[in-house]
């Protein structure tokens, strides 16, 4: 089989060897412009006066743009309508596009933009969530889930805690930055290469502000290098910036960013302020929960609303809440404007909980597992979410005892306690946590996907999607699903590059749906053409098509055989079609997107982590030496391919939660823009063990491509037992007498914040 093997990433060997080519590889095109853009210096400003003059007359520059050189709209939202591509009259980031440089070098573009005389006249900025909700400062009104009367539940509980958590935003910090490169075509077309999540999206953008119509542009990527939602509504910046003045100036024109404007320019995680307040009985039952949710959304919408939506949605994890209330502010401040990135949301949401959890567990004395595997979905629940969705599969206390056993979590608990007593100033904490991540775009009409497939009359196959690849090896994936449908080599087929003209109207490959989506599209095209070269072989050799079968690369019916190459030479001969378009769309999925009730989610993605940690409680430094991680990937089409994301996404989630701190100055610049003041994990933060197993007994319940799971945000969360047991960790300073608030990232300066309150205790 083609399929449920392990099988080398496409890129991989290219990668290793430095020939993988990316967008900045591209042979570039004779006279080939760069541009600069040209960013506000204020995070909230007036626009008194721009004088370019100095700029325009600069050496080397071809032409400048600003808003009034826009012959469309001047908008590069994905929804809102409230993101101009360069600002006009107001300024409300310190990084804001207000004009661009085109130049024959990158260099002479950059120089002649510092030549700019721009008057500004300051307004107050508000850049903190408690600064934008003392301004009662929004970008949409707030929403409210409900199931049961959460305050009544809460006040006749036996036992109440409350709290906030803060919980800090994260950049994307992919290896290879924001790109776009726009080549000028007949008629005003144009083609543009940009390093995107989202082709179609970025296309309509462009259009959008061209005043074109979609068919006049292509856009094109075959590989990103590492994108984790930060490149699905962004790069809209580069690419219709460059577009624009590929038209102007009828030359091709590269847009690059460094990576410091990248990190002033681009949006981050959303952070967040978790408010809660919680009943729980006497065995640590969770009776009732109410949640406050605030995130910091930045100056405009983006995706700020579908992200919010679902942090709402995960607020539960794997648990049963009998009463809950989840109500989630949306801010605006005077910041970059927060965007997609693995997990959407999810992870903001999942984490609360998890620390509530343990609050409760270290109040009752108890074992933080069984408080987790008491409030798990499962037998004897009614398995029924806060927004109304059944938990249909629960099998996450399976995979919590299975993990419990297997990484021997009870006995290495205690054996912690025995160290810290006779540590003084090394503690060490471990915890266990479950993920349950739903799957599905929740904006319903999301959930399609476009393939087209060509089979030549050699037999080899073109294979197209709608889906990108960054990395995450989505295309060996739905190489496999055709190879395995045609059983022929995977060497036969051509995996190509992810074109709007060749795939039309699709979705990012983004919500973890993109094997899901484009793998089933992909199989659709591929049975369509299976289809056509089975009544052939059956009316070539007289037989019934039943008899006809598919096997090693040939084809057999009627005591006879053919290889595929020669069926398809025949059918080629016949007049026979060899080519097929694919479509899918995702089933049982509905919402109402107002009161956030319904079915948003296809299926839940599982998995559980056990973390041990090590804090030195004079400095705060601290290192997770171990990890064992068990993880539902249904049956795995590649489980290669699933382990690296495992891994990938876990390691990601350690970064978020420990050393990856954005810090805003009071006047709205942000301080950590480099990879010498933004610290992201090293090869030397990996835990020194990793025990990372897929759980055998997966199987999709739903009839996704070949019964798999999704795996690229679900193991991100997986990295929440981290800071659990460093919040463990930290408690050990006082004997286990009492517990700090920790918040996120968790860098030494946190922890010896919250060690250090706990010594006044």
């Amino acid at each position: 089989m083609s399929v449920h093997k392990s099988v080398q990433h496409d890129s991989a060997l290219k990668q290793a060897c430095g020939v993988a080519r990316y967008l900045d590889d591209i042979p570039e095109p004779k006279a080939l412009l760069h541009m600069y853009i040209a960013m506000s210096s204020h995070a909230h400003a007036n626009i008194k006066s721009m004088d370019l003059t100095a700029v325009e007359n600069a050496r080397g520059v071809k032409c400048v743009l600003t808003a009034k050189d826009i012959p469309g709209h001047n908008d590069i939202s994905p929804f809102g309508g409230d993101d101009p591509l360069f600002a006009e009259n107001l300024v409300e980031y310190a990084g804001q596009p207000i004009f661009a440089v085109v130049a024959t070098t990158r260099e002479l573009a950059t120089r002649a933009a510092q030549l700019a005389n721009i008057d500004y006249a300051p307004l107050p900025p508000i850049i903190t969530i408690r600064q934008a909700r003392e301004a009662d400062l929004t970008i949409e009104p707030a929403k409210t889930m409900t199931k049961g009367d959460a305050p009544k539940a809460i006040k006749s509980a036996p036992h109440r805690l409350g709290g906030e958590l803060v919980i800090g935003g994260q950049d994307h910090f992919y290896l290879e930055g924001m790109i776009a490169m726009s080549l000028p075509l007949e008629d005003g077309d144009v083609h543009v290469y940009s390093s995107t999540q989202n082709p179609t999206e970025i296309q309509h953008l462009v259009t959008h502000v061209l005043g074109r119509t979609q068919k006049d542009v292509t856009v094109e990527v075959r590989r990103m290098g590492g994108a984790f939602g930060g490149k699905e509504t962004q790069p809209a910046i580069m690419a219709a910036a460059s577009a624009l003045a590929a038209v102007k100036t009828g030359q091709a024109v590269k847009c690059r960013l460094d990576r410091d404007d990248d990190m002033k320019m681009t949006g981050k995680r959303h952070d967040f302020i978790y408010g809660y307040e919680c009943g729980y009985d006497e065995a640590g039952r969770i009776t009732g929960l109410d949640v406050r949710l605030e995130s910091r959304c930045g100056r405009s919408k983006d995706l700020s609303g579908p992200i919010n939506d679902r942090a709402m949605f995960h607020t539960d994890n794997a648990y049963e809440l009998p009463a809950a209330k989840i109500t989630s502010h949306r801010y605006k401040t005077h910041t970059v404007s927060n965007t997609a990135f693995r997990g959407f949301g999810g992870p903001q949401g999942m984490i609360g909980i998890e620390k509530i959890l343990e609050d409760i567990a270290f109040t009752l004395g108890k074992d933080p597992l069984d408080v987790r595997l008491l409030n798990a979905y499962g037998e004897g629940k009614t398995n029924e979410t806060p927004y109304g969705q059944k938990v249909e599969d629960a099998v996450i206390k399976e995979i919590l005892e299975e993990l419990a056993k297997t990484s021997d979590y009870r006995k290495r608990r205690a054996d912690i306690r025995n160290f810290n007593k006779t540590s003084s100033v090394l503690k060490k904490g471990i915890a266990i946590t479950p993920v349950k991540f739903g799957i599905s775009f929740t904006k319903t009409h999301l959930n399609q996907a476009g393939a087209l497939i060509h089979v030549y009359a050699d037999g080899s196959v073109h294979l197209n999607h709608g889906g990108t690849e960054m990395g995450q090896g989505l295309f060996i994936k739905v190489a496999q699903v055709v190879a395995e449908e045609f059983k022929i080599p995977l060497a036969q087929i051509k995996i190509s590059a992810t074109r709007t003209d060749k795939v039309p109207n699709t979705s990012a490959t983004a919500a973890s749906s993109g094997t899901d989506l484009n793998g089933m599209a992909a199989l659709n095209a591929a049975r369509k053409i299976k289809l056509r070269l089975i009544k052939h072989a059956a009316k070539k050799w007289g037989c019934a098509e039943t008899e006809i079968r598919f096997e090693g690369g040939h084809i057999y019916g009627a005591d006879q055989s053919i290889s595929f190459a020669d069926l398809t030479l025949s059918a080629y001969e016949a007049r026979i079609q060899l080519s097929a378009t694919g479509f899918y769309k995702t089933p049982k999925i509905r919402y109402d997107p107002v009161t956030l009730m319904g079915n948003p989610f296809y299926y839940f993605a599982y998995g559980a982590a056990v973390s041990e940690v090590i804090i030195d409680t004079l400095t705060g430094e601290n290192k997770t030496v171990r990890v064992d991680i068990l993880h539902d990937c249904g049956k795995s089409l590649n489980p290669a391919i699933d382990l690296g994301q495992i891994e990938g996404g876990f390691i990601q989630g350690m970064g978020w939660l420990t050393c990856e701190e954005l810090v805003y100055g009071a006047d709205g610049h942000l301080k950590t823009h480099a990879p010498s003041t933004y610290k992201i994990p090293t090869i030397g933060d990996r835990p020194g063990l990793m025990n990372i197993e897929i759980w055998d007994k997966g199987r999709n319940r739903e009839e996704t491509i070949y019964r798999s799971k999704a795996v690229g945000e679900p193991p991100f969360m997986l990295a929440n037992s981290v800071y659990c047991a460093l919040a463990d960790a930290v408690s050990a300073a006082s004997d286990y007498k009492s517990r700090a608030a920790l918040n996120t990232p968790c860098t030494p300066e946190e922890i010896l914040r919250a060690v250090t309150s706990l010594s006044h205790v």
